[in-house]
């Protein structure tokens, strides 16, 4: 087996393809990234975990059919390092070889009949455009749960109904929702997937850039969370096994009355607490007080390091004091993609929303809503 290959096309793919190996694999031979030459002068680049999967087709002009394995974090450090010149890739008895202009490599193969089979891709459900889908998960993502005890919290819920695809997440602290459109390949066609969080944001991440729309596959085993997502575009395809549907009832948590609306601009209010939480301790919020015009931010009390800040604000209803996690709040700041942040409130201890403004129907509906529960303040 042998290639030729632009250094710029192999080094991306294969830092794409490497993105989803194992960092501790429960086998040696999955920290593999399979290359195959196919006779149609094609490389493809594969990994696979038995839980996410990876591959990326490239054209190729010179090349010889053929099959091998190679450690996919040492292929993608020496592939980034190359100098800007063709790659040369042969395959010599039990070793591979990669020359560069001067530079040459030479890898030890692992046995690549021992690497498992890639899955089958689900039938395919629908498209969205690349950019549209990235964003909107990576909204979605900053609300998803790290913790690995409680499964459930750190996937996206990823409910379609004709046209329309809704995605939540939530750690019990704060929930993002975000609807958007897509291209569904049936009308009426429906599904609910929950998706790990760190897969989606990673996988819609690496390929909001690889083209135009993003085709979505799904199969569904009769809801015990064997089912199966994929995602292609640009020739690059990745599937990821999806976890158990059990998901909070995010809906009814969603206030739609409330008693206070606040509107900052966006930019100077992310400073402004960025700035007032440098004296809060890891679990200390940032205090903020609505009064007509403005919001006083504040943080630390007594003894400890205090900071006040005063923002101008367009406020209309109920003086309010309420405080945040500042980290969550930052986050929730930065998922809007809106000059103006909109905080919707009702009481100091009950759920506010926070969005951009941006409707998604004639009824005003935002199309980006994060939920963020108040800190209770001490009185």
């Amino acid at each position: 087996m042998m290639f030729r290959i632009e250094r710029d096309v192999l080094a991306e793919a294969v830092a794409w393809t490497a993105r989803s190996l194992p960092a501790r694999p429960s086998v040696p031979v999955l920290a593999g990234m399979r290359l195959e030459v196919t006779e149609d002068q094609h490389l493809k680049l594969s990994g696979f975990d038995y839980e996410v999967s990876a591959e990326v087709t490239l054209d190729l002009h010179t090349g010889e059919a053929g099959v091998v394995l190679v450690s996919g974090k040492l292929l993608a450090e020496i592939t980034r390092a190359l100098p800007a010149q063709p790659v040369d890739f042969v395959v010599e008895g039990a070793k591979a070889v990669v020359t560069c202009g001067s530079a040459r490599f030479t890898l030890l193969t692992m046995p690549v009949e021992d690497y498992p089979s890639l899955p089958a891709m689900p039938p395919a459900a629908g498209r969205v455009g690349a950019d549209v889908f990235a964003g909107a998960v990576g909204q979605v993502a900053v609300a998803a749960g790290r913790d690995d005890t409680l499964p459930m919290l750190t996937g996206v819920r990823m409910e379609i109904e004709g046209d329309t695809v809704t995605l939540a997440a939530t750690d019990r602290y704060r929930l993002a929702v975000r609807e958007l459109k897509w291209h569904p390949g049936q009308p009426d066609f429906a599904a609910i997937a929950m998706i790990p969080g760190k897969t989606l944001a990673d996988t819609a991440k690496a390929l909001g850039s690889s083209g135009a729309e993003v085709e979505i596959a799904l199969s569904s085993a009769g809801g015990t969370g064997e089912g199966m997502i994929g995602f292609t575009s640009g020739g690059r395809r990745t599937t990821t096994r999806l976890l158990d549907p059990e998901f909070p009832k995010y809906r009814s948590l969603l206030p739609t009355e409330f008693s206070a609306k606040a509107d900052l601009s966006t930019g100077p209010f992310v400073e402004a607490v960025k700035r007032v939480a440098l004296v809060a301790e890891r679990n200390t919020p940032v205090r903020m007080a609505f009064r007509g015009g403005e919001v006083v931010l504040e943080a630390g009390s007594g003894d400890e390091a205090q900071a006040v800040e005063v923002l101008p604000v367009e406020f209309d209803g109920d003086d309010i004091n309420i405080a945040f996690n500042h980290q969550f709040l930052l986050e929730g700041l930065g998922a809007i993609d809106s000059d103006v942040a909109r905080l919707q409130m009702t009481t100091s201890t009950k759920p506010a929303i926070l969005t951009g403004g941006k409707p998604v129907d004639d009824e005003g509906i935002p199309d980006y809503r994060y939920l963020i529960m108040p800190i209770r303040l001490s009185s």
